[in-house]
């Protein structure tokens, strides 16, 4: 008896020493603590355990991620003229999709879907604007470099009438943006694995300030001028913000940078691309 009250309390001691870890939780209790969560924190508690790793997975987990109009940004990023889509199993995929440096309009532009902000971002090469002059090797040149993500940008050696400008039509979500123009006073130019800069053909920026000028096709518009600065350093000039409010609809969008006294020259200044971000950015990147 002695030994089978033993055994017996033994069993007890090993059904106590037994606890419930995170491993037990459901997986629908996981999902929806993981909604709450950015998607850098979701993918690294995907590895804690098989329930973390099969909530992340959930549909709804990865849609609450997504913007609204997430369907109209898939068909505008990815259906071509032959009726081609992309095939998803799940929200996850496209998620993945969208946070990708997407080219778009024969590699002009660059979307993707900021992961910190959820917010989508879009970046406009050189040879996507409409630039007066660029046809004419007198005034403008292609060239390329590594400090681009269009790896070439538009470089002017002198011009009298500067006018840079741009035009999109896409489906952002909803809240507001802002428009920058990312240029360099001075050439790019790398030796002995150096990057440098060459600022001899720089002048006339001093003269007279540029002009920026954005409006948009729900009412925004944003008109401002400065002084071009820092020689050498690629600055983002802020253009101006706009405000989505109906996101069911595309959003067409004008800017433009220019200086067009015609008193003077102006010369030695890259014209890299034109970026549009969220506007929680805006401090980040502005030079104004």
């Amino acid at each position: 008896m002695g030994s089978a009250f033993a055994k017996e309390s033994g069993n007890g001691s090993a059904r106590q020493q037994k606890k419930t870890g995170l491993g037990d939780l459901p997986e629908s209790c996981v999902a929806k603590v993981l909604m709450n969560l950015d998607p850098n924190d979701i993918c690294r508690l995907a590895k804690l355990n098989k329930a973390f790793h099969g909530a992340s997975s959930a549909d709804f987990v990865w849609e609450s991620k997504l913007p609204s109009n997430y369907q109209q940004i898939v068909k505008k990023l990815f259906d071509d003229d032959d009726g081609d889509k992309p095939v998803y199993s799940c929200k996850k995929d496209i998620y993945a999709s969208l946070s990708r440096f997407n080219s778009v309009d024969d590699g002009k532009k660059k979307v993707w879907l900021d992961k910190t902000t959820g917010g989508m971002c879009m970046a406009i090469s050189a040879k996507g604007l409409s630039i007066t002059g660029i046809g004419d090797r007198r005034y403008w040149n292609h060239i390329p470099t590594e400090e681009s993500r269009f790896s070439t940008v538009a470089y002017l050696q002198q011009i009298w009438w500067f006018e840079v400008d741009g035009e999109v039509e896409f489906p952002f979500p909803e809240g507001t943006y802002s428009v920058f123009f990312r240029v360099q006073m001075g050439r790019p130019v790398k030796k002995f694995g150096r990057r440098l800069c060459n600022t001899e053909q720089i002048h006339g920026w001093d003269v007279k300030p540029v002009h920026f000028q954005l409006s948009t096709s729900e009412g925004n518009r944003n008109v401002s001028q400065c002084f071009l600065e820092g020689p050498g350093q690629w600055l983002h000039y802020h253009a101006g913000d706009f405000v989505v409010t109906k996101s069911n609809e595309p959003t067409h969008l004008k800017f433009s940078m220019m200086q067009i006294d015609c008193t003077h020259t102006k010369g030695g200044l890259c014209v890299d691309s034109v970026v549009i971000y969220p506007s929680s950015f805006k401090e980040r990147l502005k030079r104004f």
